[in-house]
Formats: C-alpha cells, structure tokens, sequence
C-alpha cells in the first residue's frame, strides 16, 4: 500500500524504541498506508515537548512524568497510549573519581539534567523527596544530554546524574561513572503523545499507528535475540542486556488508568513541579 499520511514521530536513541525501528525497517507501518518521519532526541523528554508545542512533531515517545507536566503547563498535546508499562530504572551516578561514595553523600551536591522538564530533572525532585533531602532549582546543572553530564563530570561542572541504569552501564564499567543508588519511576515509564490539532484530524492514521507499534511490541518481546540485537546496537554487556529485557514490558493495548495518571499528577503537584492538580481526562484521551 502506498503511503497516504505522513507523521512525524520523536523518541531517544535507545533500547526502548527498536520495535519503533523494526517496524519501520519492515514497512509494517507503509502496510497501514503511513509514512512514519522519525527523529532521535538525544536530549530526551524536554526537547521532545518542545517540539510537540512548536508543531515540528506529531507525536512523541516520551517519559510519563515529563509529559504530564508538560500538558498541565500548557502544552497543547494528550496521552494517547501506553508504550512501556513497566517502570524505568533511573541509575544515580557520581564522577567514579570523586570521594562520593555513596547515597548519602550526594545530598546537596549539584545535579546534571538535560533539561528543565525532562526526567533527569522532575525524577531527582521524586528521588530527593523519597529520601527527605530538599533539593533546589539552584542544584540544577543543564547539560543537554548524556555526552554533556559526561562532561560536566569531568569539569567539575556537577556532581550527579540520573539516567537510565542500562544506557549507562558501559560508562559505570569504563571507570567514568560510578553508581551509587537507583530510583524506579512509581508508574509506567514510557507513553506516547500527539498533539490536539493531530487528534481532531488524524485519529484513523494514529489507530493504525498504534496498532502497527503493538504488534511490533508483542513480536519484539517474543523474539529470543532481542536481547544480542541490544546488546550490540547499544554497547551493553550481554547480561545486562538480558537482565533490562526480562524486566521490560511494552504495552499491548491503549489504556491507561486513571489511577496512574492521578498518582503522577499528584507527586508532581506535592514536588511543586506543577501548579495546580488537572484531572486525568485533561491528560490523556483514547483515540
């Protein structure tokens, strides 16, 4: 079938996305009559909510927590899906060659994050507040990316970073990082977004988007070398590799419940990341 609609989707350069690039790679989405445009943010859920208020994306794979926030600022976007249902597991990074040796040790110090808005960012606010440390604005170090904690680190620029543990195992092991705690996300990690005006007018294309990505996500979790594609792809040790698949669960269906959406609002609101407590039908809307 030739392509009749065209949509910009966004999403980060890492292990979560490959059923997006297999499906792509496969032509399961030209199948459904849909030209997927796909761009990697590096920079992570900000730049990608950014975009989506610009109208340079349609849709966007991002952090739960990043887009709820977002939406309530303004952003005119919703949830329209689920994409991982199980939580992320954001890794708590010094400099390896720094005296910080542990958790506690770290309160205080300066934390690197992409942006204002993304996960590193409201998830060191969640973390902090599980710990009973204040943390403030003025702790925040902007650094864009991975590459750019990375340097920070190694210019005395900040003294922690939160990022997905598995994306950054190979610096743990390289001697850059050294891992001094975790801190799961308290909901689904991963959904994906489109903006309002691409709900009113395009919702056959997004049905047939969403049901393209949960038949490439159930074929992706069913596939034996899923974890040895990652591992290569990404430069994670193949039991690592392993071990992130087996804890990993993409979703199969849209929904999305209330409850969740409540929960993550609410945190944000209580962390004063947020100004006020919007409803779940502010959020989120089935297509």
């Amino acid at each position: 079938m030739k392509p009749t609609e065209t949509l910009k989707i966004g999403g980060v350069p890492e292990h979560f996305n490959l059923p997006w690039h297999q499906a792509i790679s496969q032509g399961d989405f030209e199948g459904q009559g849909i030209q997927i445009e796909w761009k990697e943010y590096p920079g992570g859920t900000g730049e990608m909510t950014r975009d989506l208020r610009n109208g340079s994306l349609d849709l966007a794979v991002l952090l739960t927590e990043g887009i709820v926030a977002d939406i309530v600022k303004g952003n005119p976007s919703k949830i329209i899906s689920l994409y991982v249902e199980s939580p992320l597991i954001w890794g708590i990074h010094v400099p390896a060659h720094s005296g910080l040796q542990n958790i506690e040790d770290i309160q205080g110090k300066r934390y690197a994050i992409s942006r204002m808005g993304s996960g590193s960012h409201l998830m060191a606010f969640v973390d902090t507040s599980q710990r009973g440390w204040p943390l403030t604005e003025e702790q925040l170090v902007i650094v864009g990316n991975l590459q750019g904690a990375r340097e920070a680190f190694r210019n005395n620029e900040a003294e922690v970073f939160m990022w997905e543990r598995f994306m950054t195992q190979p610096f743990v092991d390289n001697g850059e990082f050294r891992r001094v705690g975790e801190c799961p996300t308290p909901w689904p990690c991963f959904v994906i977004a489109a903006r309002n005006e691409v709900i009113a007018t395009r919702k056959e294309a997004l049905q047939k988007v969403l049901q393209t990505i949960y038949q490439a996500n159930g074929e992706f979790m069913q596939n034996k070398s899923a974890p040895g594609m990652v591992s290569e792809r990404f430069g994670i040790k193949p039991d690592d590799a392993t071990a992130w698949f087996a804890h990993t669960k993409w979703a199969s269906n849209s929904q999305l419940s209330p409850k969740i959406l409540t929960e993550v609002v609410d945190t944000l609101y209580r962390l004063h990341l947020i100004d006020r407590q919007a409803k779940p039908e502010e959020v989120y809307i089935q297509v």
